[in-house]
């Protein structure tokens, strides 16, 4: 039975997609067969693994989840071997409305899952779910049908103010709907080294939520906001840069978490974690006053911003 994993956090901007294509394609890189599905409208995670949209008119996760079709029709391949994926579009915005009705609403990609874990062929280890910026029915359908859900938080203090909303409708639908959900961890992503204040949110978002948080944190790398507009993941596009580096890293944990191993395979050289402090320059302490005056900033559009 595969490891299914719902990247989730129903605040925008925080890297949920970015997440969730370099995630999945480095535990692939370990050669482990990885499916990432697709449950953003916005079909950002298709369009970043560089799958055509003209494949996928008829064939995608809309389709799979008003039961038109299966899932195993679904699934194209990608640029790694062990990957593929399950593409979205902007029908997708539409299926909440078609699906109010329905019976069972919130179990469509949980039987969906249990279909292709019957049917025959591939067999997947990893299953990865982009899910949308919000707690609707697509991000219910994905929590319901996860054993996992992994929180990207943006080092910013805004992202921090929905975390407590999004944990409470977690256990909600622990209790209720999926008495298999845990919390598989927190990646902190978008870590300025410059900044005083993604220092600061390190550290608490650490000391409140301890182990659950991943020890390696993710940059902003500029690598990581180009890759998607060459229909790659950072590691196809440039494996050395830090964004690859770091995504490599979170794999091995991840991995390490599920499985127990204390080594993730890759082509590449064996990898050591990358924490906050392995990338934070030798920076001089911001005055308090100066401090009380910046106030946060939330981040949209782009996900990841210059480094």
């Amino acid at each position: 039975m595969a490891n299914i994993i719902a990247i989730a956090n129903q605040k925008g901007g925080v890297g949920k997609t970015t997440t969730a294509v370099n995630l999945a394609a480095s535990v692939a890189a370990a050669e482990k067969k990885v499916l990432l599905v697709d449950l953003d409208p916005q079909g950002n995670a298709s369009s970043g693994l560089g799958v055509d949209k003209g494949l996928f008119t008829d064939k995608n996760i809309y389709h799979v989840l008003i039961d038109e079709l299966s899932i195993r029709d679904a699934i194209y391949p990608t640029g790694l071997e062990f990957l593929k994926v399950c593409p979205s579009d902007n029908n997708l915005s539409g299926a909440e409305i078609e699906l109010v009705q329905a019976i069972a609403r919130e179990l469509r990609l949980k039987n969906a899952f249990e279909e292709l874990e019957r049917s025959e062929g591939i067999k997947f280890d990893y299953i990865f779910i982009d899910c949308p910026p919000s707690l609707g029915l697509l991000t219910l359908n994905a929590l319901t049908a996860s054993n996992y859900y992994l929180i990207p938080l943006q080092c910013e203090y805004y992202a921090m103010e929905g975390l407590g909303q999004f944990l409470h409708t977690a256990e909600l639908i622990r209790k209720g709907l999926n008495k298999k959900l845990q919390q598989l961890g927190i990646v902190l992503t978008m870590f300025d080294s410059r900044n005083n204040l993604s220092r600061q949110v390190v550290t608490e978002v650490k000391n409140h939520f301890k182990s659950t948080v991943f020890d390696t944190v993710i940059p902003r790398n500029v690598k990581l906001s180009e890759s998607p507009s060459h229909g790659k993941p950072v590691l196809l596009y440039d494996i050395s840069s830090t964004g690859s580096q770091s995504y490599l890293s979170l794999a091995q944990e991840v991995i390490k978490r599920l499985e127990g191993t204390d080594k993730v395979e890759t082509e590449k050289q064996s990898l050591k974690p990358l924490t906050e402090e392995s990338i934070i320059e030798d920076l001089p302490e911001i005055p308090a006053e100066i401090l009380n005056d910046i106030g946060p900033t939330e981040q949209k559009g782009v996900e990841y911003g210059n480094s």
